[in-house]
């Protein structure tokens, strides 16, 4: 059976079977947060997806039958966020992005109806964040959507156009990077969410 991203699932769960190896650790965020879900729904830990992008297709080429070439499409509407699923009875909503920028991260890769969405998703009582790489240091964050939002409305009001990296360090949570759960975003939601209940 084909998921989403389009890989079979059980050539997931061999591959994540194997001896640790961390050779993969220069694969881009996505790649490692959607090998992360893969894992989470193998060991039945959580369902989360990568949200498709919906695209107008306009013109298609058929050289043959086998061969179809999408020559046009348009994105049908602003897409939201980059993920979304159910954990524990939650609904979770996140984004991930990665920066080049060693002392902050620019605002503007945040869209203004992405920023609304994430703030609906909080007043109606779901977990929202979005999961920050700063690929040029090799480090992962966690920042909650709210806090994330407490910079991104400031700026209307003169605020920065930026978080500087040492508040993403000391408002969010560092991501170590694990052979299974590369990108173990679950293991921060619980202790945010559910400590009460462990």
């Amino acid at each position: 059976m084909n998921y989403p991203n389009g890989q079979r699932r059980s050539n997931q769960v061999q591959q994540n079977t194997a001896k640790p190896n961390f050779a993969n650790r220069g694969m881009s965020l996505e790649e490692d947060i959607n090998a992360t879900n893969i894992f989470y729904l193998s060991t039945n830990k959580a369902i989360v997806h990568k949200k498709p992008t919906p695209v107008q297709i306009v013109d298609v080429h058929y050289p043959k039958r086998s061969a179809a070439v999408i020559k046009e499409g348009y994105f049908k509407q602003a897409s939201t966020t980059d993920y979304n699923g159910i954990y524990r009875g939650k609904y979770i909503d996140f984004e991930a992005k990665e920066t080049k920028h060693t002392t902050r991260f620019p605002l503007k890769n945040i869209h203004e109806h992405q920023a609304e969405h994430m703030k609906q998703i909080i007043e109606h009582g779901g977990i929202a964040f979005v999961i920050i790489r700063f690929s040029s240091l090799d480090a992962t964050y966690f920042l909650e959507a709210d806090k994330l939002l407490d910079y991104w409305y400031a700026q209307d009001n003169g605020g920065r156009k930026s978080i500087p990296f040492q508040d993403i360090e000391s408002k969010g949570f560092y991501i170590p990077f694990h052979f299974q759960a590369r990108v173990d975003y679950l293991n921060i939601i619980d202790r945010l969410y559910f400590r009460s209940e462990d």
